[in-house]
């Protein structure tokens, strides 16, 4: 299976997606035209992963902002992966990283959080985190 890759844009996060290590990670802005649309080949590369994932699978994310339709899409991700959880077939840890003193993230990292039963940890970012 191929890594997933997304290029950064002003509008969009930079994500990439490595089946054979098993670490995700999301970094940007989420404020795309039409984030259902763009969301979308993340979406079907999952489906494919979500059959034979990494023992553990880490998605590190660092967002500057997102809107409204990205926070329901960045949901259905989490679900998704947690779907690794749920079947048995791995372990799955998210890493929510925040900019120190970015109360938004933050309080959007701890709702998130409530949402998803892995481990999931909101930590402030620093050059090692992503």
């Amino acid at each position: 299976m191929n890594p997933f890759t997304a290029e950064q844009s002003p509008k969009t996060p930079h994500i990439t997606l490595n089946p054979s290590s098993g670490v995700f990670e999301m970094q940007g802005k989420s404020i795309p035209d039409n984030s259902v649309m763009f969301y979308k080949p993340l979406f079907e590369w999952l489906e494919s992963y979500l059959l034979q994932p990494a023992p553990v699978t880490t998605l590190n994310i660092q967002l500057d902002y997102f809107n409204t339709s990205s926070a329901k899409c960045i949901a259905d991700l989490f679900k998704k992966l947690e779907q690794i959880s749920i079947r048995g077939k791995g372990q799955v840890v998210i890493n929510w990283l925040y900019k120190e003193f970015d109360e938004d993230m933050i309080e959007a990292g701890e709702d998130y959080k409530t949402i998803v039963k892995v481990p999931f940890n909101v930590t402030v970012s620093n050059k090692n985190n992503l």
